[in-house]
């Protein structure tokens, strides 16, 4: 098991517990207890996790808590690729389309082929390199920037670059969207990135599981009014998505375990 594998059962094991023991995670995993903790002292290092005596605890502040691409990969495998096929639906022949960074987009990414003639702007490495693998007649832009822990560019020059283009269509996964609080990430560089896909496009389509809506991040991207489609999974109830659908124009559900989407307004 490769060191990102482990270090991503640690983290989703401290999502379920508070602390965990370098001995029970040595047992679990199969590996000894001094590679337990060279990646605990890794993590701790990435704010991710708290080392303490004969183990790791949870990190405090959870709302600027950002888990890493491997770890977020793993969470919620159905529902993502549900929506990913249900947004690739929406899209037309010939779009130019901002994509932003995250497991959701990168599952979208992956379905792209199917539309012939999109250009595609992303701050992700990953996004590119799925669309790359796909083949298919889509064309890459990458912007540039700081990578982060979700394995996007971000900062100033990515968000420098996002502003000198136009686009037909963000298409953005967050961290969290809630009716009070908009869209949301923990990354305050990302935030600013991500606001510039949305400004500079003529519509936005928001990407999000049942498990972000709710949520509330530490930095704020664009109030829930600047949404014009959101695209979720069917594990959200009805009332979880009043609220959303008061607010913005088209609200997509897409079916799990089946490939046509619902589209409720």
């Amino acid at each position: 098991m490769l060191a990102p594998e482990r270090q991503g059962r640690i983290l989703r094991e401290l999502e379920r517990r508070e602390a965990i023991r370098v001995t029970e995670v040595a047992a679990a995993l199969q590996v000894s207890e001094m590679t337990v903790r060279r990646d605990i002292d890794a993590l701790d290092a990435r704010g991710l996790l708290r080392r303490v005596h004969g183990g790791a605890a949870r990190q405090a502040g959870l709302s600027a808590a950002e888990p890493g691409f491997l770890v977020k990969a793993d969470r919620e495998r159905e529902a993502k690729a549900a929506i990913a096929a249900a947004a690739v639906g929406l899209l037309s022949p010939g779009m130019t389309v901002f994509l932003t960074g995250g497991t959701t987009t990168y599952q979208l990414a992956q379905l792209l082929d199917r539309v012939p003639g999109l250009t595609v702007i992303t701050n992700s490495l990953k996004v590119a390199e799925a669309i790359q693998l796909a083949g298919g007649s889509t064309k890459v832009v990458i912007t540039g920037g700081e990578r982060t822990p979700s394995e996007a560019l971000a900062g100033p020059v990515a968000t420098a670059t996002v502003r000198r283009l136009h686009a037909d269509l963000c298409i953005m996964g967050v961290h969290g969207i809630s009716p009070d609080r908009g869209l949301s990430t923990p990354n305050l560089a990302e935030a600013d990135t991500n606001e510039a896909m949305a400004s500079a496009a003529d519509r936005l389509m928001v990407l999000a599981d049942k498990t972000k809506l709710g949520v509330v991040s530490l930095a704020a991207i664009c109030p829930l009014s600047a949404v014009d489609v959101l695209v979720t999974d069917a594990s959200a109830d009805d009332s979880e998505l009043k609220p959303y659908r008061a607010a913005i124009a088209s609200v997509v559900v897409a079916p799990l375990h089946a490939s046509n989407p619902q589209r409720k307004p």
